[in-house]
């Protein structure tokens, strides 16, 4: 199959890998298409946690996802599946020949175009077709290996999705405007204020965000503040300390144990990794950090 060279509505974002911008009338809803294609096997890769969604359509060798799933998932491997807003990173890797398509989606997006309540795709992965319907995954990868180019398959992408979004369930407003605030304080902003700025009870709240977005409140503040820190590290902070108040941690400690947490790395090695391949900015979402390539971690015998 020829590989197709950049074009508009595309970009080549690494060797073997193309990211596509969805319709416009998808923008809000699909966050990016991405494209892969492995001549051989690729290292296990690390992914961050985020209150994103991904489906993932491949034909060739399957991902394998080694550890990472927060819900018992146990390892396997999958050409079809859908990884829904994660608290723990997740290890996968190809280990051979193949292609794969990557459709990141916005949390409220996911609510629409799924419709279905988004905790329940929280910290797992599930087959698409237990959503989208029996037979979906294998005719929309079918129609993908067939077109010839990546950007004739970011525009059967667009025609399938939209389809689906007339269908869906519009988010609530006050879900939409918690969540906007969440990530307009970058994670700083208490249960209190979310019910004040929306007029809900506390409990309402945390109803809402839990169907609209998957996640609790203070969980979805600690991803979103871990997030700001990384988008602060590429902007090159004096030290971890001045790392750590710029992202709204109470102190390095405190950053250093999300970090453990939410990367299983440190401060320090995340800083190195991000000023090396520093974040760039999304609106309207959590930029899910999917393409910082981080290796997985060797094992280390004690």
């Amino acid at each position: 199959m020829p590989e197709p060279i950049d074009q508009p509505g595309q970009y080549i974002d690494r060797p073997g890998q193309y990211v596509g911008r969805p319709a416009v009338s998808l923008r809000g809803i699909v966050i990016r298409y991405r494209g892969h294609h492995m001549a051989g096997a690729r290292p296990a890769r690390v992914t961050l946690p985020s209150a994103s969604v991904t489906l993932l359509l491949g034909w060739g060798q399957p991902l394998t996802i080694r550890s990472g799933p927060a819900q018992g998932v146990a390892p396997a491997s999958w050409t079809a599946m859908i990884a829904g807003p994660q608290t723990a990173p997740m290890v996968a890797g190809f280990d051979g020949a193949g292609y794969a398509v990557e459709i990141d989606l916005t949390p409220l997006g996911a609510y629409q175009l799924l419709n279905l309540p988004l905790h329940h795709l929280a910290k797992t992965v599930i087959a698409p077709d237990h959503i989208m319907g029996p037979g979906w995954a294998a005719n929309t990868t079918e129609q993908l290996a067939a077109a010839l180019s990546w950007p004739r398959r970011w525009q059967i992408l667009d025609a399938l999705l939209a389809r689906r979004l007339c269908a869906g369930t519009l988010p609530s407003p006050a879900a939409a405007q918690a969540w906007s605030l969440l990530r307009e304080r970058d994670g700083a902003v208490s249960l209190r204020e979310l019910s004040r700025a929306t007029g809900l009870g506390q409990r309402r709240i945390q109803q809402l965000l839990r169907e609209h977005i998957g996640l609790p409140p203070r969980t979805l503040s600690r991803i979103v503040r871990f997030h700001r820190a990384l988008a602060v590290a590429s902007t090159g902070p004096d030290s971890l300390a001045d790392l750590a108040g710029r992202a709204g941690y109470h102190d390095q400690s405190h950053m250093n144990r999300d970090f453990r947490a939410l990367s299983g790395r440190t401060p320090g090695e995340l800083l190195h990794l991000v000023r090396r391949r520093p974040a760039g900015h999304s609106s309207g979402h959590i930029q899910s950090f999917n393409d910082f390539g981080l290796p997985a971690p060797s094992s280390r015998c004690t």
